[in-house]
């Protein structure tokens, strides 16, 4: 049997950190793994879950199943802290999943259920996973134009070109904020256009929500997202702890289905905890407690709270600092788009030969699209990157 399997290609971004690793340069910089770090290059545990970590500890009585769902409890505040009052919680179904991975995927197997011929309307760009979990699947999928390299912004005029094609039944994907991997978003009318042309085609969106306060705040950020939910007769939403409460190896999510026929609910809802059963049996639970107990306690949720938005606007801070750098290195402002970029992101929209000269040359790593990580970066590094960036031609 196993004399049929193929070797799979090598994950370009687990190969990009094996080659920084492997780099024996002091001043080299990593602006390509995809998670939060802060000024040290630490990727710390929040202050609010190491407290309920340590209440947990105390408190815990039982390892056992809490139960295919997960926990209700955690459901419900997910959904509280991502809809807010914009839809009922009588509408949304609701289950934890391992990680925000774990959600994309189970949503991807619940639309195949409910209907095989959809295809999936992808933004050019996405996250990669969302292509390879779809062509395993094999589940079809259409690009629509996103990011223009040219502006750093939005290509909207083409996207709402590209989701007119979009038929009855098909799903559309769209990052509910922070956009992986350009960092480009959508204003508030924009969103709007886009959710009266789905509901205009007879599509549903799929939204995937991973960086929920690390944009604009958690109310801000959420914003689109409750838009989309309250004016779309159906909408699954995929959302991820794994960054704004920093528990990136707990496996933490949520998927959401939300219908407001009536009736639809009981279906929804049995068939989510079906796909858990199908899958994985029942969701790992220490992470969602964690979530559970820091969103239910009004000390830990205003400390987390917090914390987070001293992430955000740290991260906010060392764009303009780079933005800023870059004017005055360049006498231009085309760079002007990374200050207004949100999330751990940005797409700077060059080549993977740009990309690998910097590399080469001043030991700067980044995803060959030309993606990096804001937050790898500190103070002290932005300058250097900047000289870089105009020393390879960018």
């Amino acid at each position: 049997m196993f004399e049929h399997l193929k070797e799979q290609p090598a994950d370009k971004i687990l190969a990009l950190m094996q080659a920084y690793k492997d780099d024996p340069r002091e001043d080299k910089i990593d602006l390509g793994v995809g998670v939060y770090k802060d000024a040290t290059g630490n990727t710390p545990i929040m202050r609010a879950i190491k407290t309920a970590e340590k209440q947990l500890w105390e408190a815990e009585e039982t390892k056992a199943y809490t139960g295919l769902a997960g926990d209700p409890k955690f459901g419900d505040r997910m959904a509280e802290l991502v809809l807010g009052d914009a839809v009922p919680l009588s509408k949304v179904a609701r289950v934890a999943t391992p990680g925000g991975t774990g959600a994309v995927r189970q949503a991807f197997d619940m639309i195949r259920m409910a209907n095989p011929d959809a295809r999936v309307f992808v933004s050019d760009p996405t996250w990669p996973n969302h292509l390879s979990i779809l062509k395993h699947m094999e589940i079809p999928h259409v690009a629509y134009r996103y990011f223009d390299s040219e502006t750093g912004g939005v290509d909207f005029e083409g996207m709402m070109s590209d989701l007119a094609e979009a038929k009855r039944g098909d799903i559309v994907l769209l990052h509910g904020c922070c956009h992986n991997p350009t960092g480009a978003n959508l204003n508030m009318e924009e969103w709007k256009a886009v959710a009266d042309l789905l509901n205009k085609q007879g599509a549903i969106p799929m939204i995937d929500i991973a960086y929920q306060g690390f944009g604009d705040g958690l109310e801000d950020d959420a914003a689109p997202t409750r838009l989309v939910a309250a004016h779309c007769p159906e909408t699954l939403i995929a959302a991820s702890c794994s960054k704004n409460f920093g528990i990136y190896r707990e496996r933490t999510g949520c998927l959401m289905a939300i219908a407001h026929e009536e009736g639809r609910h009981k279906v929804n809802q049995g068939t989510l905890a079906y796909l858990n059963r199908q899958n994985f049996s029942f969701p790992p639970d220490h992470g969602a407690r964690l979530v559970l107990m820091v969103l239910g306690d009004d000390a830990l949720r205003t400390d987390w709270e917090a914390e987070l938005e001293d992430v955000r606007t740290g991260m906010l801070r060392l764009r303009q600092q780079l933005a800023d750098e870059l004017r005055e290195r360049s006498g231009s402002d085309r760079f002007g788009f990374l200050a207004q970029h949100r999330g751990m992101f940005s797409r700077l929209g060059v080549g993977p030969d740009k990309v690998e000269a910097l590399r080469e040359k001043h030991g700067i790593y980044m995803v060959g699209d030309s993606r990096m990580n804001i937050a790898g970066l500190n103070e002290e590094t932005v300058p250097k990157l900047a000289r870089a960036i105009i020393d390879v031609g960018i």
